[in-house]
């Protein structure tokens, strides 16, 4: 089938749903709730049937030549000396950095760019109501235009308020007992190509990325219970970090001055994204507002790009939607599961409360790195096998449509 579908969220899974859907002879609209396309964001990584994804869009050289210029995964103590190390040069596309390695924003942009010559683009509005009615969804907008289509596909975040207007009361997050904050600080002479990571007592972690921006990218993490603090407003955030971090060490200091005057400050309690259904009637989800795996499950823009293709091939091979959104989540789901599988004790081994724990991480992450060891440990750092869809049932599909 091919006809009228609304897109909400314009990042990572809506862009590449725009860019399928629009080849493919669909009219495509996407809505955004920001004023403007938005850069910016902290690292991800594509690998395995995702690079296949970017490969048939003749993204895949395009990406990897906008990435961050990582080149490997260091943990150190508080003089900032090496404990553990693994090199993408030795580990290839299986290591903690991917060979893929590249800012939220600028793959988004590289997606945009790429579909907006096969959609419409509406920026500062969303979507405030849905009606289903017979065979399509009358959208209401916040900007107060109203509007009929025949599929509307929400491709927001983990937050994703346009799911809880059709699936209201449905998501059973799943919480992973770890906040987190994200921003970029400026950069320094000592800053060099690696993701360097440190851990304070108490379950804290400071770490640091390269990006090809000329900054820093900082993420702050602590192992902890959620006590709601995603709600706080954003001053009563940055505080609380101040306060749990003050005596960190390593580069604290810098970290919390950097965070004053960052522009791009993001903190989150991180949680899954739980859902026994992805559709109802003409309205499904993709990306994180289906099944937001966390930065824990390693392969969340992964899943962007493969079940935004999925989606868009179910869609423009089957003449009704029920049999194809129900087609795309049988795909889907095995690798979803997987990803999500993440066992309950992990944030706390891999985020040790006291020094004697954080000596420990280090000695067993420098066996890991030995020669020796390093494709094993490679294949856990990726998750191993995912049980990725097999894409080949969309071959041609553009060429046929459009």
């Amino acid at each position: 089938m091919a006809g009228k579908v609304l897109i909400t969220g314009a990042s990572i899974a809506g862009n590449t749903l725009a860019w399928w859907l629009g080849r493919a002879g669909w009219d495509v609209t996407v809505v955004e709730r920001a004023p403007a396309f938005r850069d910016g964001g902290q690292n991800v990584d594509v690998r395995g049937v995702g690079r296949q994804v970017l490969r048939e869009m003749g993204l895949e050289e395009a990406a990897l030549a906008a990435g961050t210029g990582e080149e490997g995964t260091a943990w150190v103590d508080a003089r900032g000396r090496i404990a553990a190390q693994f090199l993408t040069a030795e580990l290839g596309k299986d290591g903690p950095t991917a060979e893929m390695e590249i800012l939220r924003g600028d793959l988004a942009r590289l997606l945009h760019d790429a579909a907006k010559g096969h959609a419409t683009y509406r920026y500062g509005d969303h979507v405030i109501a849905i009606d289903q009615k017979g065979e399509g969804a009358y959208v209401t907008f916040a900007s107060g235009a109203s509007e009929r289509f025949d599929l509307v596909l929400i491709a927001e975040g983990v937050g994703a308020a346009t799911r809880e207007l059709i699936f209201p009361g449905e998501n059973r997050p799943r919480w992973m007992n770890m906040t987190m904050a994200y921003f970029t600080i400026p950069r320094v002479a000592d800053d060099d190509r690696l993701w360097r990571w440190y851990h304070a007592p108490g379950g804290r972690s400071i770490s640091l990325r390269p990006d090809r921006h000329g900054t820093t990218r900082v993420m702050l993490g602590v192992q902890k219970p959620p006590e709601g603090e995603q709600d706080w407003g954003r001053d009563r955030q940055k505080a609380w970090l101040r306060e749990t971090f003050v005596d960190a060490g390593w580069q604290a200091s810098r970290v919390l001055a950097g965070m004053a005057e960052t522009s791009d400050f993001y903190f989150d309690v991180l949680r899954q994204v739980r859902m026994t259904r992805w559709s109802n009637g003409r309205v499904a989800l993709c990306g994180d507002a289906a099944w937001c795996v966390t930065p824990l499950g390693g392969i969340g823009a992964t899943l962007a790009v493969t079940g935004a293709r999925v989606l868009a091939g179910e869609l423009s091979r089957s003449a009704d939607p029920a049999t194809a959104l129900a087609a795309y989540e049988r795909a889907m789901r095995p690798m979803v599961d997987k990803a999500q599988g993440i066992p309950g004790f992990v944030p706390r081994l891999a985020n040790p409360h006291s020094r004697a724990g954080i000596r420990l991480l280090h000695a067993v992450l420098a066996l890991a790195s030995r020669p020796a060891i390093t494709a094993t440990a490679g294949r856990i750092f990726s998750g191993g096998d995912a049980k990725e869809p097999d894409l080949s049932p969309y071959a041609g599909q553009i060429q046929e449509n459009g």
